[in-house]
């Protein structure tokens, strides 16, 4: 099966109040452990790339490896998409470099603006057959190039977001409903809670339109316990609560960006291998099992949270 677009995936998904996971991608071992995991639980996928991602490893080595992740899982449906385009022409690379779908954010932008910016990229995008994720609403927190203090923050206004996607054309919405990007989502001591009373009016003035959430990582604290036990220091990391996420793939959400996760699972792996075999040096001895721990990570939350497993 070569790569696909993710509009059947959020048809199948909306109508069967699931998600599709969208995991960010950097090198061979995150694409395997991943992929393996959807083909043992026969879920689709969405392989996402950032900007920050192609400049670490390089968009042709990138898109080979999702290619060679295709070959190795004909079985299950996979998409390749750009995770936060800053630009158009950030987003009309991937466009012209193979890639499915892709998101512009212009949402730091005033709505006008972010209007005439979306509805460039996705004029661009459909001449080409490939899809458009935007954003309305500002999330807070850090990942990669992303960075945006909390007083910058703003929930979605579901008032605009019938206008939003009528004047773009966009395929998809991410909204701002309280999750955020990195490892540290809430303070400690805080009661962790998704706006879903804006969910719910965004769903009833958009019916049938696929909602993304962004900065949706658990932040499992097996893994912050693990660095944290291994030399690392992240005290206070918190993430968003499994069963709200798995709540809101229930409504009109059918994208959810995890990240975090599977960085916080490799690294924890990593640090404890090397605690325990000081001697070591083969990146083939401490790579394999953190391989592992991210294949098994994926599958739960494919299954426990994003419950899109059996749906290839």
């Amino acid at each position: 099966m070569p790569l696909v677009t993710t509009t059947e995936m959020f048809k199948k998904a909306y109508e069967g109040g699931y998600a599709i996971g969208a995991f960010n991608v950097n090198n061979m071992e995150i694409v395997q452990g991943i992929t393996e995991a959807c083909a043992e639980t026969r879920s689709p996928v969405i392989l996402q790339v950032s900007k920050g991602a192609r400049a670490y490893a390089n968009h042709t080595y990138l898109t080979k490896l999702v290619e060679a992740a295709v070959i190795e899982n004909p079985e299950i449906p996979i998409a390749l998409h750009l995770d936060h385009g800053p630009d158009f022409e950030t987003c009309k690379s991937c466009i012209d470099g193979g890639f499915t779908s892709v998101m512009i954010d212009g949402s730091s932008l005033p709505f006008e603006e972010n209007v005439k910016l979306a509805k460039r990229v996705v004029e661009y995008a459909h001449d080409h057959g490939v899809v458009v994720e935007a954003e309305l609403g500002t999330l807070a927190g850090i990942e990669d190039e992303v960075n945006v203090s909390a007083e910058d923050s703003s929930y979605t206004r579901p008032e605009e977001v019938e206008e939003f996607v009528t004047r773009t054309g966009c395929d998809s919405l991410a909204i701002a409903i309280g999750t955020s990007h990195g490892a540290y989502k809430f303070k400690p001591g805080t009661k962790p809670q998704l706006r879903f009373d804006i969910l719910k009016e965004v769903e009833k003035r958009l019916p049938g339109f696929p909602i993304v959430l962004h900065g949706s990582s658990s932040v499992p604290q097996e893994y912050v316990e693990m660095i944290n036990a291994f030399g690392g220091a992240m005290p206070g990391a918190i993430g968003v609560p499994e069963d709200q996420l798995r709540e809101a793939a229930r409504m009109a959400v059918c994208k959810i960006n995890i990240d975090s996760d599977l960085r916080l699972a490799m690294t924890g792996t990593i640090r404890k291998y090397f605690a325990e075999h000081p001697d070591h040096f083969d990146p083939r001895q401490y790579l394999k099992p953190a391989r592992a721990n991210i294949k098994e990570l994926v599958k739960h939350k494919l299954i426990d949270v994003l419950g899109c497993n059996g749906k290839a």
